[in-house]
């Protein structure tokens, strides 16, 4: 597993899991660059749109856990 994170969320990607519907490319394209690496630029969306945009991934392979604030 592959941890991203921006202070606020992390967001967990499990590749050998992964059946790259592209859902993730085709949502955040700005985040989500198959092409770059790290292939997740988390900073490129806000906290809010990466929750939906992980809560859509239909494989299950993208989940987040929000972080402690201190």
């Amino acid at each position: 597993m592959k941890n991203y994170s921006n202070g606020e969320i992390t967001i967990h990607w499990q590749p050998k899991l992964c059946q790259h519907a592209g859902i993730c490319v085709k949502t955040l394209p700005k985040v989500y660059n198959p092409k770059a690496s790290p292939w997740i630029a988390i900073e490129n969306a806000s906290t809010e749109a990466l929750k939906a945009q992980v809560n859509s991934c239909p494989s299950g392979v993208l989940s987040f856990s929000l972080n402690e604030k201190v």
